[in-house]
């Protein structure tokens, strides 16, 4: 019992000395610093959704996405099917379903303005655009279908075209189908070809055929995406527009596209080969542009069908230049890195200049390093993220750089120990910058950082916490 307090005088004395508990009581800090950490990138997610949401405000205000679709001509057709009577009598009778004919050939040629609109520290990119499209549409397969084009409502007859959002229409089109112009109008009855149907109703009774050409024009705005639907045996789309930043959407990439400072140009040439819809089809109504979750969808129902939109649509986004929350939160998810190895920094450099520094000092260090992160992501909605970056950086290198100054007594060791901050944020600034070469810039760095480490640890004389004799 008389060793009792002597026992606990070395038990404290050695935790006190030793290099060991020391780096394990740093490593629980480390993990410990994880949590503020995790609310920082909260933090990030919450600017993040924010931001979407002044983006979808102004695009419901201005105009959304754009998808152009058809033009689809939509015959009615009188056709008759077997019905059994609750007697068992068996009669045929008359029903009405449609004939659905997409274009032969399916040119546009599209001009784009986009324009980027201010909404406090966010913005969102709009965009003015002028297509003209032109073709023809197929002729009617009676061989292959069996129709009996007799029985062809001619004078009900309709060509349809679709558009995601109709706010976005800046002139009333005309479509010139043939020889004559009809005024297009919205469509209110249970047609469901596209979410938004617009049509015009020509009266074929008196040519009987479908092989017509078609021309139109469309004045409009939209946000963020153009796109087209492949509907043409041949689909042609050539589009341009000042814009250097574009990111081309949907299945098919456009052939030898041209980007540079003052714009880009692109041109699609599609055959049918590629489309996941037939030429011709006889449904009673039919959906071309449904897009159903499959989370949304009942267990028994496949949805083949109602993913085929996927499959034939193309186009254009203009995507902003920096997206700043994105690389704020790459930067943020290396922070345990980032402060793992300012930590073993500061403790080599503890142990080679034979200076103690308290675990306390490691809390405000370790603090200072989690702030870096809402200054970088503070400064970047102002600044941009490269200039909240070096702001970002230097502040804090500067920060600790004193710190170590007044803890060490020593400017010697508080600027070795600022060049390899600084080298661990120049490093994680490349990484960051890279996209194919992350991985192995990355690999290798880390890869040299280790080797250094254990070149110190095998300096050091871990009993004393000194450097060994030479």
């Amino acid at each position: 019992m008389e060793n009792q307090p002597e026992k606990i005088n070395g038990l404290v004395s050695w935790a006190a000395d030793s290099a060991l508990f020391k780096l394990a009581i740093i490593g629980f800090l480390t993990i410990l610093l994880l949590i503020p950490s995790e609310w920082i990138q909260s933090l990030i997610r919450e600017r993040q959704t924010r931001q979407e949401e002044v983006l979808r405000d102004i695009s419901d205000k201005w105009s959304s996405s754009q998808l152009l679709q058809g033009p689809v001509m939509i015959l009615p057709y009188q056709t008759s099917r077997q019905v059994t009577d609750a007697s068992g009598k068996v009669s045929r009778e008359d029903v009405l379903t449609n004939v659905y004919i997409l274009p032969e050939e399916l040119n546009i040629e599209a001009e784009v303005d986009p324009e980027i609109r201010h909404r406090g520290i966010f913005d969102a990119v709009v965009y003015n655009a002028k297509l003209n499209v032109s073709g023809s549409f197929s002729p009617l397969e009676l061989e292959k279908s069996g129709i009996n084009p007799d029985r062809i409502l001619w004078d009900k007859a309709r060509v349809a075209i679709g558009l995601s959002d109709l706010k976005g229409l800046k002139n009333n089109p005309m479509i010139q189908l043939a020889d004559r112009r009809y005024a297009v109008e919205p469509d209110f009855t249970s047609l469901q070809l596209f979410s938004n149907n617009l049509i015009i109703l020509p009266n074929l009774s008196n040519d009987r055929n479908t092989a017509l050409p078609f021309k139109f024009s469309l004045d409009l705005r939209g946000s963020t995406e153009l796109n087209f639907l492949h509907l043409g045996k041949t689909t042609q789309v050539k589009i341009q527009g000042v814009w250097k930043d574009p990111s081309f959407t949907g299945r098919y990439l456009p052939e030898n596209p041209q980007i540079n400072k003052d714009g880009f140009s692109a041109e699609w040439n599609i055959p049918f080969f590629n489309r996941p819809y037939s030429q011709q089809w006889i449904a009673d109504n039919t959906q071309l542009d449904t897009r159903i979750e499959i989370a949304e969808l009942p267990k028994t129902e496949t949805i083949a069908k109602n993913t085929k939109i996927d499959d034939a649509y193309f186009g254009v986004k203009f995507l902003l230049s920096i997206d700043q929350y994105q690389k704020t939160m790459r930067s943020a998810k290396y922070s345990f890195l980032i402060i793992l190895l300012t930590f073993l920094s500061l403790f080599f450099t503890e142990l080679l200049n034979k200076k103690k520094v308290h675990i306390l000092q490691y809390v405000l260090i370790g603090a200072a390093m989690t702030i870096y992160y809402t200054l970088l992501l503070a400064f970047s909605e102002r600044i941009g993220f490269n200039s909240a970056y070096l702001v970002a950086s230097i502040s804090t290198v500067l920060l600790i750089s004193t710190f170590i100054t007044m803890l060490l007594k020593n400017r010697r060791p508080a600027l070795i120990f600022g060049s390899i901050l600084t080298t661990f944020y120049v490093f994680i600034f490349v990484i960051i910058q890279l996209q194919d070469l992350a991985l192995i810039f990355g690999s290798i760095g880390l890869f040299i950082t280790v080797a250094i480490m254990m070149y110190l640890s095998a300096k050091m004389d871990w009993n004393k916490g000194s450097t060994k004799d030479a």
